[in-house]
């Protein structure tokens, strides 16, 4: 099975196109390092949690809209040799400037156990 690192962040909604643009122009080299596939979602339906959900997860404001993300990667040699290259390479530091708070960012690496389509 393949491995997959998900992301979720609040992103204003007004910056809802600039987001967009972001992760168009940043899948090429995902692509290029050996991503297979990189999906981008924004939220429709949030539920609000008792104890915990998506919005407080990343502080989200009534402003934001939750993005929820997945790339999803052959294994997860491939994954943090990308993410090794990804540091030095010039054309992410052209990406940086994201249009959300990514200190609110909540991100991580997942080894998936079923899959309908395996």
């Amino acid at each position: 099975m393949s491995y997959v690192q998900g992301f979720i962040v609040a992103v204003p909604k007004a910056n809802k196109q600039a987001y967009l643009d972001s992760a168009r122009a940043v899948a090429p080299i995902f692509q290029e390092y050996g991503a297979l596939r990189m999906v981008e979602t924004w939220s429709e339906t949030i539920a609000d949690g008792k104890v915990t959900d998506f919005k407080r997860a990343v502080l989200a404001t009534e402003d934001e809209a939750i993005a929820f993300s997945w790339i999803e990667w052959p294994d997860k040699q491939t994954s943090d040799a990308a993410e090794a290259k990804m540091q030095t390479d010039p054309r992410m530091k052209n990406m940086m400037d994201m249009p959300f708070d990514a200190k609110r960012m909540v991100w991580g690496g997942f080894d998936p156990i079923f899959d309908t389509q395996s």
